[in-house]
């Protein structure tokens, strides 16, 4: 019988040839398989480990050797703090996006400073309601819309409305783009597809659902009709944000400002200095 250091050595040399985060990799995948938190794992490495779960594990290692992601190995990725289920059917949560939520929170509260009643906020492209569940919880008197045109992506998204309690405080809507809305919003949060699906990493392509990654030829498909559509489903002094691409800024600025001539249209930067979110704030 194999021990936890055994198994974790063997595969810290097996995953080193093909993932920057094999170490970290590992561990999660055996702490998975064994139900312990990760720190139980590294205090107790002399712990045996049944031959059923090591021939799993060695199954695991396989398969992220060849690129399927860590997230949809074990199940769940962690967000904005919180733990979100995760399969195939959904992208897996990126951190960059937590610099998108932390934008549309402050905006949230900005809009509640100024008038009474709670808020109506429509998440787009929901996928796994990540963005959704965590405005959800932080702005507790907030009313959300999680908007998918996949109906798998829906059902994950159901599945962690209801594993954070928010089964009755998120509306799910299944459709394209703003046109499940069925009236103006204060606020539209969107982290929609916008890579150029030829130009995607390659086990990204392998494992991650195409819907939720193609942007067309310039990556900008979605952003135009977002454009189009958001003026007819703002509320005034609304605020339109998006998750954008690093080398998207300027064109989708451009996208805003034609759409919305006299809002204040704004890029922001992520943690690594490069364009990720903009921000569209309409006039009262």
């Amino acid at each position: 019988m194999s021990t936890v250091a055994i198994l974790l050595r063997d595969a810290y040399t097996r995953l080193a040839q093909t993932s920057a985060t094999g170490r970290l990799d590992a561990e999660l995948m055996l702490a998975h398989l064994l139900g312990w938190p990760r720190a139980r794992l590294l205090a107790e490495r002399d712990h045996p480990v049944p031959d059923a779960v090591s021939a799993t594990f060695a199954g695991l290692v396989v398969r992220r050797i060849n690129g399927e992601p860590v997230a949809y190995l074990v199940g769940h990725k962690e967000f904005y703090g919180l733990d979100f289920g995760v399969d195939r059917r959904v992208l897996v949560p990126r951190p960059e996006t937590e610099r998108l939520v932390e934008l549309a929170l402050a905006a949230a509260r900005r809009i509640a400073a100024g008038r009474g009643g709670p808020l109506h906020i429509a998440d787009i492209g929901t996928g796994s309601g990540a963005i959704a569940v965590a405005l959800a919880i932080h702005l507790p008197n907030a009313l959300v819309d999680a908007v998918d045109i996949s109906p798998e992506a829906l059902e994950v998204a159901r599945a962690n409305l209801a594993r954070h309690g928010l089964a009755g405080r998120v509306r799910l809507l299944l459709g394209d783009l703003l046109g499940p809305l069925d009236a103006p919003v204060d606020m539209i949060v969107s982290n929609p597809p916008y890579t150029i699906l030829a130009e995607v990493e390659p086990n990204v392509y392998a494992h991650e659902p195409h819907l939720a990654l193609e942007g067309g030829p310039d990556g900008a498909d979605l952003y135009r009709r977002l454009c189009a559509e958001a003026p007819a489903k703002l509320q005034p002094g609304g605020t339109l944000l998006c998750e954008i691409g690093a080398w998207q800024g300027e064109l989708v600025a451009a996208l805003a400002r034609a759409a919305f001539p006299a809002a204040e249209v704004q890029l922001f930067q992520d943690i690594a200095g490069r364009d990720r979110v903009l921000r569209v704030i309409t006039p009262a």
